[in-house]
């Protein structure tokens, strides 16, 4: 154990001296990216898929949030924007952790203002943090779970925040690093913990300026950012359809410059057609993927018979070749992106019920299995999913089509945002569902906490002891070893017991003109969103 601390100490030893300026460092980034000098005004045009069910990263995890609201806040920790998944400041100007690993202190930039003009302190960071990781009943905190390690959260002066710890934990500052993490002022906490779910008050590159729902939402320049001579843009505006045609027909004719979640490649390959070079297209494989939740609280989903068969039924590889064109999933994989270190191997995955190639095979045991469940004629299902047509449709026909093989009946049943988000993860309202998990990193923190009974990402209500003491144990090993064998441990028991069914793996295609400067696609549509570096080449 003490060498294991050791290894995590020095690992952020190392990160302190090289990161104790956040913002320098993503300046320089910026400076390397950016090719030309900076033009100053514009507003950036951009369309999105969805409306929020609220404005609170806190309690949502949708893109239709935070692409929307990002901008306007200020973080503790920041992915860096030019070099994923390094880690540097945004509130925060230095950090260090303590040898035993159990405490970690920030030291928080002085002068950043609220747009209400009050000044940010290390209190607002403290009850931002308090909300996130206890939060008050009737508060929900979607993240809660990635913060169990954390035992206090003190604010001993206005610019020292102190997180201490109960256990030490592999992958705090990651979590630390969420996007979804924005900072909120306590006076506004204080009086409605619940406030900012339909009311923004942020210190971030711009200040909130108008929204109306279905429609638009817009963000103007915030003059007092704090880091100097940001943003470049006068502001942001987003167009809101949940019709990829209409988003589409957007680029295509300028009325919008960017889309930052995905289009079908026909559609990107018919813009690029049409303009040519005037059309930049960034495609890189997503911290996320597709798949369909069962509820195991319920029946026939209680029984691991049905849900193995419905598993059994996918043609995955078949899906990969099908859907790439229409939707951008295409990858084959276990419960962490494929090619990472924490990602079963091919030749083990597809010894898991679904991922065999012999599809012949695949479905008579899924027939059997379904027989032997007292199901020898099939059954049916109501498949709820979200009226968001690039994946959520084209991937539930091809699961429809494929559970037809094996006598299964499925309904696809779609549903507004909101609706989907109560459904599947407030209620349980639901026989299966599409949901998808995307997140802001690959560590196995931050992926598989949904895989835990309680968690908010446990859309399935399944309640499974072993894979509890699994996470806890890989969520405190600072052994890299040993904690890739607890990781590979809990996808196992995941797969075998089809708590879950995975579908594919996303690849992101972010089609922006080519004037819109200085924006790198990571590899999720949640980080990467501020857009203070981002500008436009002309009007």
């Amino acid at each position: 154990m003490a060498a294991g601390i050791r290894r995590h100490r020095n690992h952020f030893i190392f990160i302190t001296l090289a990161l104790l300026a956040g913002s320098i460092v993503a300046a320089t980034s910026a400076a390397v990216q950016a090719a030309e000098t900076p033009r100053r005004g514009g507003v950036l045009l951009a369309v999105i898929g969805a409306d929020p069910p609220s404005l609170d990263p806190h309690q949502e995890s949708t893109f239709a949030t935070i692409q929307l609201v990002a901008p306007l806040y200020s973080t503790l920790l920041q992915v860096d924007p030019y070099s994923y998944p390094k880690i540097i400041g945004d509130a925060a100007t230095e950090w260090k952790i303590s040898p035993d690993g159990l405490t970690y202190t920030f030291k928080i930039r002085q002068g950043i203002k609220f747009h209400d003009g009050s000044t940010l302190t290390a209190a607002d960071v403290k009850a931002t943090y308090d909300k996130i990781a206890f939060p008050p009943q009737g508060v929900r905190s979607v993240r809660k779970g990635s913060y169990t390690p954390i035992k206090s959260i003190e604010a001993p002066d206005a610019s020292t925040v102190v997180f201490k710890l109960k256990f030490p934990s592999a992958s705090l500052m990651n979590n630390l690093a969420s996007p979804w993490n924005v900072i909120y002022p306590k006076k506004y906490l204080d009086t409605d913990p619940n406030y900012f779910k339909t009311n923004v008050v942020g210190s971030g590159p711009f200040k909130f300026k108008n929204y109306t729902r279905g429609a638009t939402f817009e963000g103007e320049r915030n003059p007092d950012y704090f880091v100097k001579d940001r943003p470049y843009l006068d502001g942001y505006k987003f167009f809101i359809s949940p019709e990829t045609t209409v988003r589409a027909a957007a680029i295509r004719s300028g009325r919008a410059y960017i889309e930052f979640r995905d289009l079908p490649g026909a559609e990107v390959e018919a813009i690029k057609k049409q303009l040519g070079d005037k059309i930049a297209v960034q495609q890189v494989s997503a911290t996320g993927w597709w798949g369909i939740s069962v509820n195991n609280s319920i029946k026939p989903f209680n029984d691991a018979r049905v849900r193995r068969a419905l598993t059994l039924g996918l043609d995955r590889y078949t899906a990969g070749r099908v859907l790439l064109p229409l939707t951008g999933l295409r990858d084959v994989g276990p419960l962490m992106r494929p090619g990472t270190e924490w990602a079963l191997p091919p030749d083990e995955l597809e010894k898991f019920p679904g991922f065999g190639k012999d599809m012949e095979k695949n479905r008579a045991e899924a027939k059997r299995l379904l027989a032997e469940a007292g199901y020898p004629n099939g059954l049916k299902v109501v498949l709820k999913n979200r009226n968001v047509k690039l994946p959520y449709q084209d991937f539930a026909v091809f699961v429809i089509q494929e559970w037809k093989k094996i006598g299964v009946e499925a309904e696809n049943r779609p549903l507004e945002t909101a609706t989907w988000f109560s459904d599947g993860r407030d209620t349980g309202n639901f026989e299966a569902i599409i949901s998808p998990g995307v997140e802001f990193m690959d560590d196995p923190d931050v992926m598989l906490r949904r895989y835990v009974f309680g968690d908010p990402g446990n859309w399935g209500r399944f309640n499974d002891p072993a894979l509890e003491d699994l996470f806890a144990r890989q969520a405190r090993s600072l052994d890299p070893a040993e904690r890739k064998k607890l990781v590979f441990e809990m996808q196992r028991r995941v797969l075998e017991n089809a708590y879950y069914l995975p579908g594919l793996w996303w690849t992101r295609r972010v089609v922006h003109w080519a004037k819109v400067k200085n924006y790198v696609a990571p590899p999720n549509h949640y980080s990467n969103q501020k857009l203070q570096d981002v500008w436009l080449s002309e009007d």
